[in-house]
């Protein structure tokens, strides 16, 4: 009798033990690659016909490096004509544009691509149903373009993501 109940005891214990409520870091680390949210691409919306663009576009220094070429004058019967044009160089880093957009001169670029490192902490609720998962990013591939957003591309980079859990299993759910 006392076999059968310690059989039951590790059976029990066996069951409980592989349906942990816990989210592990590789769990969450392999639902976010799972997710498609990286890698991603981050882009840049260039406004050929805008002045203001064309003035940031020659500060950056595109232009110097031979990626565009910036029309600084333009004369009454071009006015609507795009003032920045792209140089065969600037081809890898361009990104297909819609219709609507083209009509109004405007160019996506690649700025960089922003990868998934490794994830840092996991914070689960009291109810076990849902957790707060903080993890690194790092930004590769940065190319020139990416002098003209405004804010930086740090080595890495901090996040952080709600996770529930739902019919037995862990999804993200939306960030905090």
């Amino acid at each position: 009798m006392k076999k059968l109940i310690i059989i039951y005891w590790l059976a029990g214990l066996l069951v409980t033990g592989c349906t942990s409520k816990e989210l592990s870091r590789e769990e969450a680390h392999q639902l976010l690659q799972e997710s498609k949210l990286y890698p991603r691409i981050l882009d840049f919306d260039i406004y050929c016909s805008d002045p203001q663009q064309a003035q940031a576009v020659l500060a950056a220094g595109l232009e110097k490096e031979g990626l565009v070429t910036v029309q600084k004058t333009q004369k009454l019967g071009d006015a609507g004509e795009p003032l920045i044009l792209f140089t065969p160089k600037a081809k890898p880093y361009l990104l297909p544009t819609s219709p609507n957009d083209k009509e109004l001169d405007v160019q996506k670029v690649k700025l960089a691509e922003e990868e998934l490192v490794e994830v840092t902490g996991i914070t689960t609720e009291k109810d076990g149903n849902s957790a707060v998962v903080e993890y690194r990013t790092a930004y590769k591939n940065v190319n020139p373009f990416a002098a003209l957003r405004q804010n930086s591309f740090q080595e890495k980079v901090n996040r952080k993501v709600h996770f529930i859990r739902q019919n037995n299993e862990w999804q993200i759910g939306m960030n905090k």
